[in-house]
């Protein structure tokens, strides 16, 4: 099947306004996603939806394939979907798109070999939306509210989504420090915000009304479960720090000056 990948970009962010432009090891954040993107064997072609003049400029700039979208989308997915149509509508890529993979913009350090994990889980006939989780090893992220935990089945479909602990170990939630307690008896994973999609399904996934799980959690992906439909699931060994804060930006830069 043919992959593309889609980067939704914008300008505004409450905490961190104009957050793609900002250097990171001199190259602006969104140069660093769409770089470590670009070493995926798997995928046919990367743009990067954006809704901002300065955004569209610097992506061409470092040799990026932008497209403009509309101010007004209320979701990143939204946004990724008007771009697959000026895509197809313009000709921009491959004849036939199958698999729409979503990467935000936020995620420097995303690797290259979670992608082709991503494409290879949504070759299955019956998968239309995949996405990947870790096991959490940081006790703090499990009483996080910005780290969403997910549970899932036996066959490695998504059960639920959650801002808060899930599962609920009673045994070593209840009455006690979170301090105290041995992660490495727990079995919980953090979702990791990568997404594909097939190409039909994300189109029929737009249409659907906001959902009542949605609104409580604040967490798109409920809408999807909701509706009665199946998320697969894959465990990745790699980890990733999302930039939504200055500080963000800051702890990512130490990690990544390590690495090199």
């Amino acid at each position: 099947m043919s992959a593309i990948v889609i980067i939704p970009c914008r300008y505004a962010s409450t905490r961190f306004p104009g957050k793609p432009l900002k250097l990171l090891l001199g190259k602006p954040l969104i140069q660093h996603v769409f770089e470590s993107v670009s070493k995926a064997k798997s995928i046919d072609g990367i743009f990067i939806a954006t809704d901002n003049d300065e955004i569209f400029r610097v992506v061409k700039s470092f040799g990026g394939h932008p497209i403009m979208t509309s101010q007004d989308h209320k979701s990143g997915t939204d946004r990724i979907a008007e771009a697959v149509m000026k895509i197809e509508r313009e000709k921009k890529c491959i004849d036939k798109i199958d698999l729409v993979l979503n990467v935000q913009g936020d995620e420097p350090m995303i690797k290259a070999e979670m992608i082709d994990d991503l494409v290879n889980l949504m070759q299955e006939e019956d998968v239309k939306i995949a996405t990947l989780v870790k096991r959490i090893e940081n006790i703090e992220d499990i009483f996080n509210p910005n780290v969403v935990k997910v549970v899932f089945d036996l066959e490695g479909y998504a059960v639920y989504f959650s801002r808060s602990p899930i599962p609920y170990y009673r045994q070593f939630f209840y009455d006690k420090s979170y301090k105290d307690i041995d992660i490495k008896k727990l079995y919980m994973y953090k979702h990791i915000g990568i997404y594909g999609y097939k190409r039909d399904f994300l189109f029929h996934y737009i249409k659907l009304p906001k959902s009542s799980l949605e609104e409580a959690e604040q967490l798109e992906q409920l809408r999807i479960i909701e509706n009665g439909y199946k998320i697969k699931i894959k465990i990745t060994p790699y980890d990733t720090l999302g930039v939504d804060t200055p500080e963000d930006l800051e702890k990512v830069e130490r990690c990544l000056s390590i690495s090199l």
